[in-house]
C-alpha cells in the first residue's frame, strides 16, 4: 500500500495511492476525498450470495462491525484516496504476513490491502459477557499486506514476554499479537468499582499490544455531566 501521512500528528489523515485497477479495502464511512477512484460497497464477508448476507449480518451482531466494507479502486495511474477515522488520534500501519497476524479491538480498522482479510474469532463466553471488544467474536487478520488502524489519542506499543505479563485496560486496547493468550478479567473488587477500573486484559507469551492513550468512554462520561438534562413537557 503506497500511502502519505497529512495533516499534523494528533489529527492524520491518509492519503494512499492506487494505480489502475488496484484496489483497498476501507472502513465504511472513512473517505475523506478522492480522485479517479471508484468506491463500491461490499458486504462484510468473504462469501457471496445469500450465505454472504447471512455472514455479514453474523460479523455485525457478533463483532459490532459494519455490515459493509468500502473497496476503492484506481481508475488511472497516480489516483488517490484520502481516508480519515471517525475519532482524532494517531493512524499506524501492520505488517502482517503468514506468521505474523493481528487481533483487533472494535473499530481499530482503516484499512487493509486488497491481500489482507479479517475473519471473526470466538471467544470464550466469559470474554463476550465481560469483553466491550465486540462480543462474541473478535477480528483476527490474514493474509500478506498493510493494515491500517486508528487509536483515540496516541498509539502505543508495549512488549510482553512470558516472564513479564501485561495487563491492560480494556477500553485502551487497540491490537495485539494473534499468537498471544489473553483473559477479560474484572480489575478489582466489584466490577473494579474500588479502583475506580473496570475489564482488563491480561496477556500472555511473546508478542506486542497496541493501546491508545485515551478511552472514549472516560471522555464520554466526562463529558456527560455537562450536558443539560432534556426538560420533559
Amino acid at each position: 500500500m503506497n500511502y502519505k501521512m497529512l495533516g499534523d500528528s494528533d489529527c492524520p489523515l491518509v492519503e494512499v495511492l492506487l494505480d489502475r485497477d488496484e484496489k483497498i479495502k476501507v472502513e465504511r464511512g472513512a473517505m475523506a476525498y478522492s480522485s479517479n477512484v471508484e468506491l463500491e460497497g461490499k458486504l462484510n464477508s468473504k462469501k457471496s450470495g445469500l450465505g454472504g448476507l447471512i455472514g455479514a449480518i453474523g460479523r455485525s451482531l457478533t463483532s459490532g462491525e459494519s455490515m459493509f466494507i468500502t473497496e476503492a479502486t484506481g481508475k488511472e495511474d497516480g489516483s488517490f484516496i484520502g481516508i480519515a477515522p471517525a475519532i482524532p488520534g494517531k493512524i499506524v500501519s501492520l505488517q502482517v504476513s503468514g506468521n505474523r497476524q493481528y487481533r483487533l479491538n472494535t473499530a481499530a480498522f482503516l484499512a487493509c490491502d486488497n491481500d489482507v482479510d479479517y475473519v471473526m474469532k470466538k471467544q470464550e463466553l466469559g470474554k463476550a459477557i465481560f469483553g466491550g471488544t465486540g462480543g462474541l467474536f473478535v477480528m483476527e487478520t490474514e493474509g500478506t499486506g498493510e493494515v491500517l488502524v486508528s487509536a483515540f489519542g496516541d498509539l502505543l506499543e508495549l512488549e510482553v514476554r512470558d516472564d513479564r505479563p501485561l495487563t491492560v485496560d480494556n477500553e485502551h486496547v487497540v491490537a495485539w499479537d494473534a499468537d498471544l493468550d489473553y483473559e477479560l478479567a474484572i480489575a478489582s473488587g466489584t466490577f473494579g468499582f474500588t479502583t475506580g477500573e473496570g475489564i482488563v486484559n491480561n496477556f500472555h507469551g511473546n508478542g506486542k499490544v497496541l493501546i491508545q492513550t485515551r478511552n472514549l468512554h472516560s471522555l464520554a462520561d466526562a463529558v456527560r455531566v455537562f450536558i443539560p438534562a432534556q426538560s420533559s413537557n
